[in-house]
């Protein structure tokens, strides 16, 4: 199977404004991260975030798409992502994923991290430190002409044989100058499956891996993604490039 012409391949012009788009997202991320502590009300990170960014020439890529409130996704414990902001405060012992996204030029930055707050359980720290583990096992396979499957095969086995749930329902994408551009990038897979990525390919990759059951719900607010146990989660993600030898992260 060759490469999936749907998958779109960026010009060094394209990239260059993906760089620019990559860089606010991750110096939001930057800005707003020591506001992750007890006692800050989710809507102010989201206030912050989206200050920054308009201060820096930039747009929530988040905000208004399919019909989302906000600017940026907050989720707390067992709330996976796509957590809206709102009057919540941070406490001490939280595990707090927030995902960004910045569209500046044209095209779009998209990354998210899980921050633990004070003082947090060792399984909850170890689960946060395997969704990063999760990313980099990606990134070691991800070059031109790798498959699909082999980025889904490595992210799910640093987990499962972790001893941690990975989650089926949500996914990994190509971002560009759409948020969410081929190809679904799955986080379970079978390695030497699927189509081949071409390189020049732009991807997020992010793991979503759980402390417990992998299956989750919707809460009423048709947004927030929970585990169905109720046991914590953990959610890292990064915009990557790929390229001939390997791949370059651009939101890092």
């Amino acid at each position: 199977m060759g490469a999936d012409k749907r998958i779109p391949v960026k010009s060094a012009a394209d990239l260059e404004r993906m760089r620019a788009a990559c860089g606010l997202a991750r110096d939001t991320m930057a800005h707003i991260a020591p506001m992750v502590r007890p006692g800050t009300a989710t809507i102010e990170l989201d206030r912050a975030a989206a200050a920054f960014i308009a201060g820096h020439g930039g747009v929530p890529a988040f905000n208004g798409y399919r019909g989302y409130p906000a600017n940026i996704c907050v989720s707390i414990n067992e709330e996976l992502i796509h957590g809206i902001p709102g009057q919540r405060r941070i406490q001490g012992g939280d595990a707090v994923s927030v995902d960004i996204g910045v569209r500046a030029d044209g095209f779009i930055g998209d990354l998210a991290r899980t921050f633990l707050v004070g003082a947090v359980p060792g399984d909850v720290q170890r689960l946060a430190q395997t969704a990063v583990g999760a990313f980099e096992a990606a990134c070691a396979v991800l070059k031109a002409g790798c498959r699909l499957g082999d980025l889904s095969h490595a992210i799910q086995e640093h987990a499962e044989c972790r001893g941690y749930g990975v989650v089926r329902d949500y996914v990994g994408h190509g971002v560009g100058r759409l948020l969410h551009e081929p190809p679904q990038i799955p986080n379970t897979g079978a390695a030497g499956k699927g189509p081949t990525i071409p390189a020049g390919a732009t991807l997020a990759i992010e793991p979503m891996i759980t402390l417990g059951d992998w299956h989750i719900a919707v809460r009423p607010d048709k947004w927030t993604v929970v585990t169905a146990d109720g046991l914590p989660c953990a959610h890292y993600e990064n915009t990557v490039l790929v390229r001939d030898g390997g791949c370059e992260v651009l939101t890092q």
